[in-house]
């Protein structure tokens, strides 16, 4: 089945194809040997799927669409400061290769060739000889591979670049350019000359959609406050003396390029790229002009039209009642956390946190209930904004300092999301972390139980006529089970079953506790003495899952072979403890479908 946006793009790409209006580039030589019928476009997500249509692959220069990456770049590298002193951010008002600087004598911006020149002059001063490289490197990182250079393109915009060698010039004159200015130029009529095509570009939209992480390799090129002021000077001044008319009537950072190309970025959502040479009046592509805009208006995506529901953000918030973790309890201690089950509040989170989402929380969280232990899970949020870290750093203070412990779940130390984290559990020891939501609820429910009742199973001995699985037997019939069990003992992280051999017995715990996990270390459940386990062996022959030791562990294991013996002179027996299997087996199913009602409730 082919994908609703493929299909759009195809839809699209079929209909302006047939727009032959516009002109290729000509005040670079090379540039007018550009094929007119040349179309392409490439969509990047957040996920890093690429679509394309048409030609998509087909190499061009990527011009004026440098300005954007090398500004970037040289913020990155040489801070806020030094490139604002330098370069202004207002639009100009006048043509991309206008010679004009502002009252002070300024660049208006880095989208227009002087505030281009600049930037890469600026980079110049500080690499030197090894400015070109880095930002031919740079760019490579931006699309994901390596890039090559039309050096017939760029030694015809050497020998056609007087215009542009004036600008410099008069850049010199006021101290924009401190090193040598052919020296500079060079490294611009090159940075001009990178190759690229139209998946290249909508690579490098999505990695600043992505917030400097290009979205295909996983690296983070820049970062997130670079990433947000290259975006706003696109927004204002990408698409040259056409901002204005874009930013009405498509609403996404954008740039382009004479030869043909133009990025839009869209903050979290998608990177696009066309190509196809023939431009307007402007200097931006008439194809790849109709493909933006008919994107933006299709899907409404300009940036200032959002509508966005933040109550959606909390997709649970529900207490322990009726639920439990996957540690099966003593009836005593089930007890105590039904009783105690406003104690825990458990909150499920879903999407980015914003300022408005975290705004929320907040408001919720401190709705309500005083519960103890409030477990927030945050597997299904991939990123936290800086202004929710902020909100949220006030949350935790202030639940902390009424004494609640702050939980959190969901990911790992390799997430985004971990640095926030360890700052907060840094500074208070009321918050703690678990990678699973499993993970959380067992431990909240042990504290509650240390709380108000306290362990006793680590040094308790259970006996087998506390089994459930044996339960209505008389006190002959458990002596003559016991006579046909073995009594085991195993080590702390000793694996006691292991998943895939055969089901030869089952096991009643007496003392320690065990879990039951899946091979891909995923755990079903913990039990504690007075439970079985292993005892699917009377139904299946294979084991699904391993069984590990959590303490020293006692238990009495029965075989398969021996129940079957027993069996047949005992049926009522065997009747008795497959009766009470069936009822153990319900008893999970209920579990598992309370918890599944709910979830479903939100």
């Amino acid at each position: 089945m082919t994908s609703p946006l493929q299909e759009f793009l195809k839809q699209r790409h079929a209909a302006f194809k047939t727009d032959d209006s516009g002109a290729v580039a000509d005040y670079i030589p090379e540039l007018t040997k550009a094929n007119p019928a040349h179309f392409g476009a490439s969509l990047a997500t957040m996920d890093g799927h690429v679509y394309e249509i048409g030609d998509s692959a087909v190499p061009f220069t990527i011009q004026s669409i440098s300005k954007a990456f090398v500004f970037a770049l040289a913020l990155e590298r040489l801070g806020q400061e030094r490139v604002e002193k330098a370069i202004g951010v207002e639009p100009s008002g006048e043509a991309f290769n206008s010679i004009r600087l502002t009252t002070d004598n300024r660049p208006f911006n880095p989208m227009v060739n002087a505030g281009a020149i600049a930037c890469s002059g600026l980079i110049h001063h500080a690499e030197g000889n090894g400015a070109f490289e880095l930002i031919h490197e740079t760019l490579s990182r931006f699309a994901g591979r390596k890039l090559d250079i039309d050096d017939d393109v760029y030694l015809s915009e050497r020998a056609t670049g007087d215009r542009n060698r004036a600008i410099a010039w008069l850049l010199h004159n006021y101290d924009v350019l401190k090193c040598d200015v052919d020296g500079v130029l060079d490294v611009y009529f090159r940075q001009c000359a990178v190759l690229v095509t139209a998946r290249d570009l909508a690579v490098m939209a999505a990695t600043l959609a992505n917030g400097g992480r290009n979205p295909v390799t996983g690296e983070q090129i820049i970062s997130p406050y670079v990433v947000s002021r290259t975006l706003s000077v696109m927004t204002s001044s990408g698409m040259y003396d056409y901002a204005g008319e874009w930013i009405y009537r498509v609403g996404i950072p954008a740039k382009s390029g004479v030869g043909g190309g133009i990025i839009a970025s869209l903050p979290a959502q998608l990177g696009l790229g066309t190509f196809s040479p023939k431009l307007d009046d402007h200097g931006n592509s008439v194809r790849g002009l109709k493909m933006c805009e008919a994107l933006s208006s299709h899907y409404g995506l300009h940036v200032l039209s959002r509508a966005d529901d933040i109550r959606t953000c909390i997709i649970a918030d529900y207490n322990a009642t009726g639920l439990s973790s996957r540690r099966n309890r003593m009836p005593s201690e089930l007890k105590l956390l039904e009783e105690r089950s406003g104690e825990i509040r458990i909150v499920e989170l879903v999407g980015a946190l914003s300022f408005a989402t975290m705004d929320f929380v907040s408001r919720r969280l401190a709705e309500g209930d005083r519960a103890s232990f409030i477990l927030i899970d945050l597997r299904r949020t991939p990123s936290v904004s800086d202004a929710a870290a902020l909100l949220a750093d006030k949350v935790i203070e202030g639940l902390t300092q009424r004494g609640a412990m702050l939980v959190f779940s969901g990911f790992d130390k390799s997430s985004p999301l971990w640095p926030s984290m360890a700052a907060w559990m840094e500074r208070s020891p009321n918050v703690r972390h678990f990678g699973l939501l499993e993970d959380a609820i067992e431990w909240a429910e042990d504290q509650v139980i240390f709380r108000y009742g306290g362990f006793e199973y680590h040094e308790s001995t259970s006996h087998l006529n506390e089994q459930s699985l044996l339960s209505g037997l008389s006190e002959d019939e458990l002596e003559e089970i016991a006579d046909l069990c073995h009594a085991r003992d195993y080590k702390t992280g000793e694996r006691i079953i292991h998943a895939g051999d055969s089901a030869a017995s089952l096991f009643f715990l007496q003392r320690g506790v065990v879990s039951i996990k899946l091979q891909s270390g995923a755990r079903l459940a913990s039990l504690l003495p007075g439970m079985v386990f292993g005892e699917m062996a009377l139904i299946d022959d294979k084991r699904t899952a391993d069984v590990w030791a959590d303490t020293p562990v006692q238990c009495l294991e029965l075989s398969v072979d021996a129940y079957r013996r027993y069996r047949s002179t005992h049926p009522h027996c065997a009747e008795r403890m497959m009766a009470n299997l069936a009822k153990l087996l319900a008893g999970r199913l209920v579990l598992a479908n309370t918890k599944v009602e709910l979830l479903s409730a939100y």
